[in-house]
């Protein structure tokens, strides 16, 4: 069976979605009895900058590589299935089926924080391929009920493959390569990773740290590490900075920006406990992240979080601060707790492996081309 991978992605991806994709391609190029991969990629570097019109030039490049190049690539190789991890496939299938990957339902869920046209591309030719492929694979059962209610998607027409921490965070020679330049942080400290968006409810994060520092726990800090998404009406970062400098706690607060691989090892190794409050999660690797680096681990009570953490993580009311700084101070104080948290995440992580998702993904390749 020939498989054809969009890897374009790999120029534009951020945090989970391109750990996705590495990992697939990762998995993939370990080679596959029964299977010949191809890796497609668009030779012009995409465009990242902020300029409208350019922007829409990317647009345009977009569709260009999705509708055309990619499905000329596929049938010049005689490609059977084409599979894609950005959520959009081509509409026209020539001697192939598709597969893509929606992480999440956020393009329905909050429209406002996209651009009108990316949104309109979407809403058209997106969910046209999507309902045209042979199956929509999705990272969780709660995706699958998200993405099936809001793009009218058949629920049988959905496969839930689960995600895993990643790959390159098993690299312990990554702490060679760390910046010095950076923040050095000591002492017992919360872990945060992710990007400023309003979903991850980060300010909700420090003005329940700025209380639990109020009830005496002055010997904690709490580390922020991301920066802004870059997207006009989704982007927290001012909200952000303006609660850390109302906390009079910046020397407490540390916002490391943006973080290679090798001094993110380095902030979960280091960690005593990470904290993940966002209101809506299509997957959420840190919680197997938090559980890869032995970390206790408290998440919010909605979305997907539950299911992915199981019984290991205390879950809290992500609009009470009283009931997260309560469950920190648990964490802080109680060791038999914080034991137990790291051993069931321990447990819990073995249900999760690239391999196995791998295997889970070509497997469905089977089944559709069969059909």
């Amino acid at each position: 069976m020939r498989v054809a991978i969009d890897i374009r992605d790999l120029k534009l991806a951020t945090t989970g979605s391109l750990t996705y994709l590495e990992a697939v391609v990762h998995e993939f190029k370990k080679g596959k009895e029964g299977f010949e991969f191809f890796f497609f990629d668009d030779d012009k570097a995409p465009y990242l900058g902020g300029n409208p019109l350019l922007k829409i030039r990317e647009h345009i490049r977009f569709f260009i590589w999705k509708q055309i190049t990619l499905p000329y690539k596929a049938y010049k190789h005689k490609c059977d299935i084409v599979f894609c991890t950005d959520y959009f496939v081509p509409i026209v299938h020539l001697n192939f089926v598709t597969v893509p990957v929606f992480h999440d339902a956020f393009f329905k869920e909050y429209p406002q924080h996209y651009n009108k046209l990316w949104l309109k591309i979407f809403n058209s030719i997106g969910l046209w391929g999507a309902k045209r492929s042979a199956m929509v694979v999705v990272p969780t059962h709660y995706a699958a009920k998200r993405v099936s209610q809001c793009y009218q998607i058949p629920i049988e027409k959905i496969e839930v493959v689960y995600e895993a921490p990643k790959i390159t965070l098993n690299n312990e020679a990554l702490l060679n390569e760390v910046d010095p330049s950076l923040p050095n942080v000591t002492g017992k400290y919360i872990l945060h990773v992710g990007t400023f968006d309003k979903r991850k409810n980060i300010t909700f994060l420090v003005k329940a740290f700025a209380e639990l520092v109020a009830r005496g726990h002055d010997d904690i800090k709490l580390v922020l590490v991301g920066s802004s998404n870059k997207k006009m009406n989704s982007d927290a970062t001012n909200e952000i900075l303006e609660i850390v400098a109302k906390s009079n706690l910046k020397d407490k607060i540390i916002l490391t920006g943006y973080l290679d691989r090798g001094n993110l090892l380095k902030m979960y190794k280091n960690a005593f406990m990470y904290v993940f409050p966002s209101i809506n999660e299509g997957f959420g690797l840190p919680i197997l992240e938090a559980f890869k680096f032995k970390l206790p681990l408290l998440i919010a009570n909605n979305t997907c979080m539950p299911e992915v953490a199981g019984n290991a993580a205390i879950d809290f009311d992500p609009y009470n601060v009283n009931d997260l700084v309560v469950k920190m101070e648990w964490v802080l104080s109680i060791e038999d707790l914080r034991n137990s948290l790291i051993e069931k995440g321990a447990a819990r992580l073995l249900d999760f492996d690239w391999t196995q998702s791998c295997d889970e993904l070509l497997g469905l390749f089977k089944q559709v081309a069969r059909k």
